[in-house]
């Protein structure tokens, strides 16, 4: 065997492994043996390692590094909503070919490409490792104009979830939407839920 497992990267592809000298056939042995654990297809971690605190979206981080978590997920991560999402939900560009991931469960989105990065942030997926996500602002504007495929109960539940925040900026929201061309229901709804 090339080296152990202590010497890989905490969450790797098999791509990394390969590029660092260890064989598919050793890789999948140190998998066998339960040095490694397998997070997705193609997606390892050592078996040692302090355990991750998103441990599927950490996964389908490590298989799709362009994409971004979003929607129910996001919602999920920002505290902006008690359901618990039956797959990871990820944006990606819209002239990219949607991955295929059986699991972790994953449904795809695809933004358009000059919004695609608007309102991107980073959350620790697992110590030292950080994934790309839409800040709560953008997910809470994603989710509104989504709502007819992602449900009204969750998208204006959000919406006042995110108003009762002390750290809420309205204003941001509003931005945000006036940059996805959403900004009048999106107004009506805060004018609403605002109210409340």
């Amino acid at each position: 065997m090339a080296f152990p497992a202590h010497d890989l990267p905490v969450t790797f592809t098999t791509a990394t492994a390969r590029a660092l000298g260890l064989h598919t056939r050793d890789l999948y042995q140190l998998r066998d043996e339960g040095e490694l654990v397998e997070l997705s297809r193609g997606v390892f971690r050592r078996a040692g390692a302090p355990p991750p605190s998103l441990p599927d979206l950490l996964a389908v981080a490590y298989r799709v590094p362009s994409g971004i978590v979003c929607c129910v997920s996001a919602l999920a991560v920002h505290d902006l909503t008690d359901e618990i999402p039956a797959a990871v939900q990820i944006a990606i560009p819209r002239q990219h070919r949607p991955p295929k991931i059986t699991y972790p469960p994953t449904d795809v989105f695809r933004f358009a490409v000059d919004t695609f990065e608007l309102g991107l942030s980073l959350v620790a997926a697992a110590p030292a490792e950080e994934i790309r996500i839409h800040n709560a602002e953008r997910t809470v504007v994603d989710v509104m104009r989504l709502r007819h495929r992602l449900g009204e109960p969750l998208a204006f539940g959000a919406l006042r979830r995110y108003l009762r925040r002390h750290d809420a900026r309205p204003s941001e929201i509003l931005t945000i939407a006036r940059k996805l061309d959403v900004y009048h229901p999106v107004r009506r709804a805060l004018d609403i839920a605002s109210a409340e």
